[in-house]
């Protein structure tokens, strides 16, 4: 009674590709290209620095593991890729490499401003 029909008006001034598609698509591009230089490709380069300190482990080098245990390498055993370590006197651990946490070098300079005494 109170109610009158609508009906709908042709589409004169409406786009008519799909240019409308393409301008509703570049906010999610933009969402991405965010993530991605602020997220992804950090942690990326993080990784890879990581890997590259981890495979350059030498003898003599100190090193520790992800379980926590600190050590000393005594043998690397790069077709296997493990390490042996010497974590208390004689008492020596093979560990695959991919489990090593962080590599502490010793053979690096000590800083200018160290006193040894």
């Amino acid at each position: 009674m109170f109610e009158t029909p609508a009906f709908a008006q042709a589409a004169a001034g409406a786009p008519a590709s799909g240019s409308v598609g393409l301008i509703a698509f570049v906010p999610y591009l933009a969402i991405f290209a965010i993530f991605y230089f602020l997220m992804i490709r950090p942690q990326q380069k993080r990784a890879k620095v990581q890997r590259d300190l981890i495979g350059a482990a030498t003898k003599g080098d100190t090193v520790v593991t992800a379980g926590g245990v600190v050590g000393k390498i005594v043998r690397v055993m790069d077709a296997e890729g493990e390490v042996e370590i010497e974590i208390a006197p004689n008492v020596k651990v093979r560990v695959v490499k991919a489990m090593l946490a962080d590599v502490r070098n010793p053979k690096l300079p000590a800083a200018a401003n160290d006193v040894k005494g």
